[in-house]
């Protein structure tokens, strides 16, 4: 039997993951870890670390086919006043990671998101080999990473593959939800809230059902062509208002546009669109996942 570490293993993504490994790819043992005393689904085959603690990081199985590294601290404006955390749960956890993973002579490959931050935004479709800029510190830490894997590959032969997310949205799991822009729509408008946009809304974003980020995630895991690189997520393209009408259509609530909050302003990206063209050339990737109909079976 295969084996997969998850580490992060309580996170939105990887809960979702784990969801769709246990239904689909019956033929890989888990071995999950995560911070909290329990794992929050009560998957079995799992065991608590604290990832800044190396004693703890060696308790990890090494000696697996893949493994996904999902701890992590998002965020943009607070990482200016917390950033200690930020590189802490970032960076250093990867770097403790890498370390472990050499010394313990490993063969998997770790499995790494990234963001759609680390692009400079801009009309059109974005590579992977587009143009970067770093308007937060979660941008920069997730750079970081990328180098860092990069870097331990080039030195210590580490495998990896880096897949840069855009807007996930959606669960495969009761209750896991992330804190991210389909969400906050959604949390706004089902209280009787209007959805509150900065601007006229008309930002872009490559928007991913979950269902359809995992197989990638996995899919992507699991192919020997699938390594050592850097693959965009697709998905479809919606532009934040877009997104805010058919919400708010959903549940009969207003939109205010608001300007832009001066450090809000200064963080914006402006467009993320995806192009996912390299992944697909390896792996044929059917997005099943449709955003108008997902809102309406809310």
């Amino acid at each position: 039997m295969k084996k997969i570490t998850i580490i992060g293993a309580n996170s939105y993504i990887a809960r979702n993951v784990i969801y769709t490994l246990k239904n689909n790819y019956s033929e890989y043992e888990l071995y999950l870890y995560d911070r909290a005393a329990e794992q929050v689904d009560n998957e079995t085959n799992y065991k608590s670390i604290d990832i800044l603690n190396l004693e703890d990081v060696n308790k990890i199985n090494f000696q697996t086919d893949i493994i996904f590294m999902f701890i992590g601290k998002t965020g943009s404006i607070n990482g200016y006043d917390d950033y200690d955390t930020f590189i802490d749960i970032n960076e250093k956890a990867l770097l403790n990671i890498l370390n472990a993973y050499r010394n313990f002579n490993s063969k998997a490959k770790i499995i790494f998101p990234s963001t759609r931050l680390v692009y400079k935004g801009k009309k059109g479709l974005l590579k992977e080999d587009d143009k970067k800029e770093f308007k937060t510190i979660y941008a920069i830490n997730k750079y970081a990473c990328e180098n860092y894997l990069k870097q331990f590959h080039d030195v210590f032969g580490v495998n990896y593959c880096i897949f840069r997310i855009c807007v996930p949205y959606g669960t495969l799991i009761a209750q896991a939800s992330s804190y991210g822009t389909a969400e906050f729509m959604i949390n706004k408008a089902s209280n009787g809230q209007n959805i509150t946009l900065y601007g006229d809304g008309s930002v872009r974003r490559t928007i991913t059902y979950m269902g359809d980020l995992c197989k990638v995630l996995i899919e992507g895991a699991i192919s020997a062509e699938c390594c050592n690189d850097i693959y965009n997520i697709g998905g479809e393209n919606y532009s934040l208002k877009e997104m805010a009408e058919l919400i708010a259509e959903r549940y009969n609530v207003g939109i205010s546009y608001v300007p832009y909050p001066e450090i809000s302003y200064k963080i914006e990206t402006g467009d993320t669109v995806f192009d996912d063209m390299k992944i697909n050339n390896i792996i044929p990737v059917k997005y099943t996942g449709k955003f108008n109909t997902w809102i309406k079976n809310l």
